[in-house]
Parts: structure tokens; sequence; C-alpha cells
């Protein structure tokens, strides 16, 4: 530490404490965060200019101006550029879907959505406009883009207030408390963040507030089940809600708060403390179960039930939804469109996925692949991506039909043969490994008239998503599966590889050897004539009135959705080349392009502030560092550090550490693309310990009290940290610093201005950034 008594200190025994007794109430009742003070200061002694900064009207001065500064930061040529940057690509198109009412699918909550949504709405966008490419002109289109952007401007310039008000919060001085903001401040990495329409401004905004939010509930942890503490455990777990409810990894922002309520509940499960008896328990059990477990899970419900409200017509996100949910949708094709399947109709089948249809024509697998494997020299069957006559499948029943009426209706697990209508054959499959797959198997057509081999011929319709037994099959929204009778491999096709010039380059279909794979799905595209040649639409079944959207119970479409969500974010594993790994992170190794403009030579490249972040590694090892030192003195029964203080870092500065453990550590388990953006709420953590450490480093005692007492609390001395003016210089000049490194890359957080070859050269402070525009280096021979 750096106070001069500190350096000339020495450690001293620690003096055994007799034994508390499990009747003493004071035991309980003392604050337990500081229940020590073994080193006092008088507020009296402080100098002036401390006593101004500690006071409420120097606080408010302090915050105000860093709320200012942030809000001239984060809207500085917000408009810049007028086109569509990154991923605005898909978060302003989502917006749009809201303003039409169109229904969509994305891997992430929707409450930063609807707030994106409803920020466009308010400044007149028409959601004409739908962010179809990056770079794409909103002035040419006539979008009032400037307002949307203004919405995680705002989001991200008030997290800085917040910061401010944690630290505060947390019994930190006014300097430390800046010291934490400065570093979200004036990092660019969170400013660009802000000034796009993106979705991590909303999530770290709601996530420091959840933070701020349990930090006040702990402090009126002896005033127990009074409002002030309802208050605050429900506004945690509302703004916790919000977290999660902004963005899918949100989620971890619960689990951060989980783990801190664990440890609460153990500590009031201490039997030596007087009052904590099961019941007692029990009811805290209770309280935080209700206010951090069933009060934000029904918060997050009703943004869904939003979402679903909202988007009621039908839409780009249709064909990712079962047929139920689509026939909720006005306008969906499956509502409209779709028709009851009748034995004998001649049938267009597409894969769901692919979107090919299912095809055969004359032509014969070769007698021998490239491999020296053998075929059947059956009549190929193929995935073709047109509409063609060799597409038309007529529909054979297998069991005895009346003459008329609902009864030939095909219906779910039927079992049925497949005639295709040009070569007059039946769709087969056999015991014969398939073209590209040898563990899987081929697919042919057996003559119609030659019953040899009938029963490998039979195929049963399974309808997807649990349909109930008599479920009529139906064109358009009846998906399905195809399994085969005797073998019970499932038709499937895929896009691995393309079949060779003797199948024209068509896809492969096989028989899948797992029926339960997500991917065998089908469904009929078209009814193209019944059984006598005519249209299916003169059936006196479906000339009914315009078909209204059905209705579907809210608790089945969320679970529908929120198991989609899940699928399709574990499927986002394709490369990028942006793309990096959680290691890099902390150390800004690389960073993401997100717009670049050829002309001008401007570009947006995602890097935070070196300084600062390289700053929070520091205090994050310093912490580790310090208390790692402090346990091992302890086992040898000496005491280096003062209770107060060492009560304050396991309890307070231990929360950060969590905060950023949990936002962080899963990252590494992860096989799905990720980037360094997903490191900026544990970034934000990583500002707090920072700050925490600072205050370590500079005094050697703590503000105390900061909990709020009762009546019944037996208070120690107050206290309070002397970080003196050797902070105040340390924040001033080391807040230049930041601000300068800030300046100096801007111009890559602002896009503007264009910067020439050796300019850009010069922003590369690591060579691991993969900036545009660098001029080569020559070398002098």
């Amino acid at each position: 530490m750096a106070s001069p008594s500190k350096g000339k200190s020495t450690p001293r025994l620690r003096r055994s404490q007799p034994e508390a007794s499990a009747s003493s109430y004071e035991y309980d009742q003392v604050q337990e965060d500081e229940h020590h003070a073994d080193i006092y200061h008088s507020p009296s002694t402080r100098s002036e200019v401390e006593k101004f900064f500690e006071s409420q009207s120097g606080s408010v001065i302090v915050v105000t101006a860093l709320t200012a500064l942030a809000f001239a930061l984060r809207f500085y040529k917000i408009s810049h550029p007028d086109q569509v940057v990154f991923d605005e690509v898909h978060f302003g198109k989502f917006a749009a879907y809201y303003i039409t009412h169109q229904y969509y699918f994305d891997v992430h909550p929707p409450l930063a959505k609807l707030l994106f949504g409803l920020a466009g709405w308010f400044v007149g966008f028409d959601g004409s406009f739908l962010f179809e490419n990056i770079g794409d002109s909103y002035t040419t289109n006539h979008v009032p883009y400037v307002g949307m952007r203004a919405l995680p401007a705002v989001l991200g310039s008030l997290t800085v207030p917040v910061v401010y008000a944690i630290m505060k919060e947390s019994g930190y001085s006014t300097v430390i408390a800046a010291f934490s903001a400065s570093l979200i401040l004036f990092d660019n990495a969170h400013v660009a963040q802000s000034r796009l329409i993106l979705l991590d401004a909303a999530l770290i905004f709601f996530m420091s507030l959840t933070i701020y939010s349990y930090i006040k509930f702990r402090k009126f942890r002896y005033s127990e089940f009074t409002m002030e503490w309802w208050t605050w455990l429900l506004l945690t777990g509302f703004f916790m809600a919000c977290t999660w409810a902004s963005k899918v990894n949100g989620i971890l922002t619960v689990f951060c708060i989980g783990v801190a309520v664990l440890i609460d509940l153990w500590d009031i499960l201490d039997v030596r403390k007087e009052g904590h008896t099961m019941d007692y328990f029990y009811s805290h059990f209770l309280a935080r179960a209700g206010g951090l477990i069933l009060w934000p899970f029904i918060v997050y419900l009703s943004f869904f039930w939003i979402h679903f409200r909202v988007l009621t017509q039908s839409g780009p996100g249709d064909s990712f939804m079962s047929p139920a949910f689509q026939e909720t949708l006005a306008g969906n094709e499956l509502l409209m469109q779709s028709h009851d399947v009748y034995y004998y109709d001649i049938l267009t089948f597409r894969h769901k996925d692919t979107k090919v249809y299912l095809h055969s024509h004359p032509d014969k697998y070769p007698l021998q692949y490239e491999d020296g494997r053998v075929s059947s020299q059956g009549q190929q069957v193929t995935g073709y991506a047109h509409n063609d006559t060799n597409n038309h499948w007529r529909i054979l029943p297998t069991k005895s039909l009346p003459e008329t009426g609902r009864g030939r209706i095909v219906r779910n697990n039927d079992v049925v043969q497949l005639l295709h209508m040009a070569t007059n054959t039946l769709l087969l499959t056999h015991d014969v490994a398939s073209p590209l797959m040898p563990t899987n198997q081929e697919f042919t057509t057996w003559p119609k008239d030659d019953y040899s081999r009938h029963n490998d011929t039979l195929f049963q319709i399974q309808l997807a998503w649990d349909a109930p037994e008599s479920e009529p099959f139906k064109s358009k929204s009846g998906y399905f599966k195809l399994i085969h009778m005797p073998t019970r491999v499932a038709l499937w096709t895929h896009t691995t590889k393309a079949l060779p010039d003797w199948a024209f380059k068509q896809q492969e279909i096989n028989g899948n050897k797992n029926p339960t794979e997500r991917s065998a799905i089908w469904y009929a595209e078209d009814i193209i004539a019944d059984q006598y040649g005519d249209d299916p639409a003169d059936r006196d079944e479906d000339n009914r009135p315009v078909k209204k959207p059905k209705s579907m119970n809210f608790f089945k479409k969320y679970i529908e959705l929120q198991l989609l969500m899940f699928q399709h974010n574990a499927g986002l594993t394709a490369s990028h080349p942006y793309a990096s790994g959680p290691i890099n992170w902390p150390f800004l190794i690389s960073g993401i392009s997100f717009w670049t403009d050829n002309e001008t030579q401007k570009q947006i490249y995602l890097t935070g502030n070196v300084i600062g972040w390289w700053t929070c590694v520091v205090g994050l090892s310093i912490f580790v560092g310090v208390i790692g030192a402090d346990l091992l003195a302890r086992r040898r029964a000496m005491d280096p550090i003062p209770d107060p203080v060492r009560n304050r870092l396991w309890n307070n500065t231990g929360f950060f550490l969590v905060v950023w453990a949990v936002h962080y550590a899963p990252f590494f388990l992860m096989n799905r693309q990720l980037f360094v953006h997903h490191y900026l709420p544990s970034h934000l953590a990583s500002a707090l310990i920072a700050g925490a450490m600072l205050s370590f480093v500079l005094s050697e005692t703590i503000n105390y009290p900061i909990s709020h007492p009762t009546s019944k609390t037996r208070l120690r001395p107050s206290q309070y940290a002397d970080v003196g003016y050797k902070g105040l210089a340390i924040f001033a000049i080391y807040s230049f610093i930041l601000f300068m490194m800030f300046i100096f890359i801007a111009p890559l957080t602002y896009g503007t201005p264009g910067l020439t070859g050796e300019q850009v050269n010069s922003k590369r402070l690591l060579s691991s950034w993969t900036l545009h525009f660098a001029a080569k280096k020559t070398h002098d021979v």
C-alpha cells in the first residue's frame, strides 16, 4: 500500500477472539463485512478538497460531468456513417419487422429488439427498409436511423453513471468511483457498440443495473423484509430479467446473481447466529426464490408475450416454426393454401431445410463408383432444385378405402407407396450403400407391376411435432418423415457434396439410419391433381370462407421458440474472419471490422482502449495476488491486512470477481462463433475490480459503515478511505492518458476521418489487429 505507515508496518499476530456463544444476539447484529475497527480515521481530518468531493453536492457534480461527457462521446457524429454497419443488417431488420408486424426468427430474446422497433416507430420509420446489406444507404432510402441509433447511445451513456453509483454504494470514494466509471467512459469498444443498432448496449446497461440493485439489496440485509428490502430484491429480479431478455448471453447475469444468492443463503444457514432457525432460513429462501426466480421469469415471459402479440403477420420467420405455429399468423401460406391430401393425389415433395424436390429420372446409377463400390444400377432418385414433371409422385394406399368421403384422406402413420408418375415406378430403398455415404442406404425405384419387392416399397408417413394418430396429412403444413417399413431408415438429403456428372450434379437422396434425425423433414409442396386429374381446389371440403388465423397456447409457442433459439444458437459454428478465442479478449489481441469505405479509406474497427483494458488485467492480477498472499500469511498466523479491508475485499471485490468470471469462463466451453464484444460485460466487471484495487493500494482504510443499520445493530466507530490528494492526482493523470489513447484510436471507433496507409499502420498498436487500407512496408536493399 502506498501510505507511509504501511511500508513500515510489520505483520502482527492475530489475537485470539473469545468463542462466540450461540446465544449472543450481538454476533448476528454486528455488520459482517466491516466488523473491526483496527485503524480509525476521523472524517474531520480530511482536507477541504476531500470533504467537497465526498459530499453529496461534490458527488453530484462529478457524476454529472461524467454523464455529460459520456453522452458527448457516444452522440458525436452518430449519423456517420449513413450506411448499414455490421450487425445492423440483422437488428435493424428485426426492428422493421416489429413495425410491419411480420413474424421473424432470431436466436436472441426480444426485449432489445422491441425497444429498437419502438424507437423506430417513434421517429417515424415505416419498416419498409429491410437493412439487407452492409453498406446500404440510409439517406437514399430515407431511413430515420439516427433516432434508432440514439437508443443504444442513451443506454450506453447511462451505463457510466450506473458504474459510478455501483462503486459509491459499495463504499468507495468519489475519486475511486470516478476512476472505474472513466474506464467505461473512455473505452472505444463500449463507445463503438453504443453508437449502432446493436444489442450489447442494452445488455450491459441492464446488467449494470442488476449489479447496482443487488448491492442496494445487500445493504438492507439488517432491515430484512422491510419495504426497502423487498423493493431492491424485486428490482434486482426485474433488471436481471431485462438483461436475460436483451441478449441470449444475458442468462449469465442470472447465473451470476444465483451464485451470490447461494453464498448469501449459506451464510444465513449458519446455526451459530441467534435467530437463524430453519424457519428463518426458509423465509429467506422463499423470498429470494420468489423475487429472483419466479418474478424474473414472469417478467421474461412478458416480453415474449408482447413479442407474439406484435408479430401477428406472416413473415420470413415462418418456415422455422411448426405448422401449428405458422397457422396462427395472418396471411401464412400454410394457413391460406394447405389442403387435405387424399389417396391417389399427385404431389410434389420438398425437403424442409434444403428446399430440393424429391426427384427421379430414367437414368441409372453407375455399376461401379469411383471408390470401387458397386451399386444396384437402379433408377436414380435425387434432390432437384427446380420444378419439373419428374418431381411428380402419386400417393398410393396399402389398405382398403371407402369409395368417397374423408375416409380417403391420408393420415399420420399411414403406410403408403409413392409412384413416380413419369416412369411408372415405385420409390424403394434397400440395403445397398448410397453413392456418397457408404453408411446410408441407396434410394431407387422399382417397376409398379413387379410385386417381387413389394415390402421394400412400403413407407410410413410420420407427421412431425408429435401429431395425433388420426391427424390428416396436409399440403404445405404437413411436415413429415418418410420412414421405410422394413429397414426403418428415413428419407434424407444433404448439401455436403453434390452427385457427380452421371447424376447431373444433383443432390443425393439416401436413407438415414437415424430415424430421429431432425433434418429428415419433408413436406408436400403442391397437390398437382387428384385421382381423376382434376384440380383438388374443387373438392367440396375445401370450398370454405377465407381462413382466419388459428389460436395456440402461449406456453406452447414460447417453448417451441425457446428450443429453436437454443438449437440455432448452438449451431453457429461456421468460421468467421474476425472470430476470436476468449483467451485473447482481455488483452485486445484482435478486434472486428464493422464497416469500410474504399473511396475515402474510412473504417470502423471494434477494439477497446488498450490502456484501460490492460489496466483492468493488472487490477484482476493484483486482486488474485493479494487474496492469495493473504491466505498464505494467515496460514502462518500473520494478519497483514486489516480485517475491515479484508472483508471488503472478499464480500465486495469478490462479488465483482464472480460477475467477471461468470460472464467470461463459460465462453471457453462454447463451440460457436465468438467475438471480442462478448467480453464487454466482463470488462465492465473488471473495471469495478480495478477501482477497488486502486483504493486498496492508496488507502489501508475503507469507508464505513455503508450498510443500513437497525436499532439493534452494534456499530463500530466509523472510518473513511484515506485516498487523499494522491488519489485525486492519480485519477486526473490517468484519465488524461486514457482520454488521449481514446482520441488516438477514435478514427477507428467513429469511422472518420479517413486515414492514409501510414496512418493506419500507426493505429495498429498490436500486430494482430487486421486493419484495412494499411500501407505495405518497404525495406531498403
